[in-house]
């Protein structure tokens, strides 16, 4: 789940800040699906202190007295500073650098169908599955990725989904049963 770079309304590059509800919610779905790390990528030193204060509450705290299944969900969340940095512990954990994926609310030209991409990740190599919050990735990060999947739409010209919604879906679209 990436922070920073990411844009805001009017378009600007922006952090956007971290919510107790996403780290919950994307923990248990990746969980679920078998990702082996959940990153919060974030520069802004008090919402690192943040993330890691709620995940501490799960594991070490009250919490994880009270909740082991949710304890075992955010054993898996990881924060980071930058996009690179989740590069670097990948490529160190899996001894090759990872593909990275984004997704985006606007079909892009360059799109990949999730069918196409569940065949792609067949292959064994690891991938960085990046979801922006506030308003979406900005453009450089898009323009970087290796690849970039079809937007999530519905039957309206609505589409502005909470982070944590995209991603379950989307989880489910690849790696579901």
């Amino acid at each position: 789940m990436i922070h920073y770079p990411v844009v805001n309304k009017n378009g600007d590059t922006i952090a956007s800040a971290v919510t107790n509800l996403d780290i919950h919610d994307i923990a248990r779905a990746s969980r679920t699906f078998g990702i082996k790390k959940f990153y919060v990528v974030t520069p802004l030193k008090d919402q690192k202190v943040l993330v890691q204060k709620i995940i501490s509450h799960w594991l070490t705290g009250m919490g994880a007295e009270y909740n082991p299944a949710r304890r075992r969900a955010l054993e898996i969340v990881q924060v980071e500073d930058s996009f690179e940095d989740v590069v670097e512990d990948i490529g160190l954990r899996e001894g090759v650098k990872p593909k990275a994926v984004v997704t985006c609310a606007k079909k892009k030209e360059q799109s990949l169908g999730y069918d196409s991409f569940k065949e792609l990740i067949q292959d064994g190599n690891p991938y960085i599955l990046n979801f922006g919050t506030g308003w979406g990735l900005d453009k450089s990060f898009l323009d970087n990725a290796d690849y970039i999947l079809d937007p999530i739409t519905g039957y309206t010209d609505y589409n502005h989904l909470s982070v944590r919604s995209a991603v379950s879906i989307i989880l489910d679209r690849l790696l579901g049963k």
